[in-house]
């Protein structure tokens, strides 16, 4: 019949492992950007970044999406190209969200690391920050490659 597959030799004992947890995508997120271009963190300064497992009602009904899975990342605020020339007081700092377990399902049907994943998500939810265009953002994820 078939074979026992032991660990060892490198190889993951899957029998093991758990999904990362949202710190571990915290960490995972942390490292994504750290590795992106210098020039293009030092524009990021003030943005927060943060990990959510889903994205929240609101999102989805303002989105129109049809499961709490259709959306990987989102930023929230206003982007470079549209923030106010004065900051106003009470405003929410700009955001990128990472939501885990979509990014997960999308992990486990495509053929991709997931820090991969992570920092293709990342990239382009920081480029709407930056009003940046597909290409532009396909540049700087060649970078790093």
């Amino acid at each position: 019949m078939g074979e026992t597959i032991k660990p060892g030799f490198g190889a993951p004992d899957w029998a093991q492992m758990e999904a990362p947890g949202l710190g571990d995508f915290e960490h995972l997120a942390e490292a994504a950007f750290a590795r992106l271009p210098a020039d293009f963190r030092a524009l990021c300064e003030g943005l927060l970044i943060r990990v959510e497992d889903f994205p929240d009602e609101d999102v989805v009904e303002e989105m129109e999406l049809e499961s709490d899975f259709d959306i990987l990342g989102l930023f929230q605020g206003h982007g470079l190209a549209h923030a106010p020339a004065v900051g106003h007081t009470g405003q929410m700092p700009n955001m990128v969200l990472l939501y885990r377990r979509p990014i997960l399902d999308y992990w486990a049907e495509h053929e991709e690391t997931l820090g991969a994943v992570i920092t293709h998500v990342l990239v382009h939810e920081i480029g709407h920050h930056f009003g940046l265009s597909d290409d532009d953002m396909e540049a700087i994820e060649a970078e790093l490659e």
